[in-house]
């Protein structure tokens, strides 16, 4: 199992409804909103790093609503 924290900058007012869409998506463990550089971060979980950074990484990162992303993939 390879889990990923991807941090999501979101655009002025948009954070609690980016929320939800994120939520939704395929492999996304975890989402909140957090207070600091970034407005979310997200906890992914799939079999392959392939499918974290396709499903999630890449499809948040194509939402309206983010300005921003950074995807942290854990070693262990």
């Amino acid at each position: 199992m390879v889990r990923a924290f991807i941090m999501v900058k979101a655009g002025s007012g948009h954070a609690e409804s980016l929320l939800g869409t994120v939520r939704g998506l395929d492999h996304v463990a975890e989402a909140n909103i957090v207070a600091g550089d970034f407005d979310i971060i997200v906890e992914a979980e799939a079999e392959e790093v392939y499918n974290v950074i396709n499903s999630v990484a890449t499809k948040v990162r194509s939402l309206d609503a983010v300005d921003d992303t950074k995807t942290y993939v854990c070693l262990e």
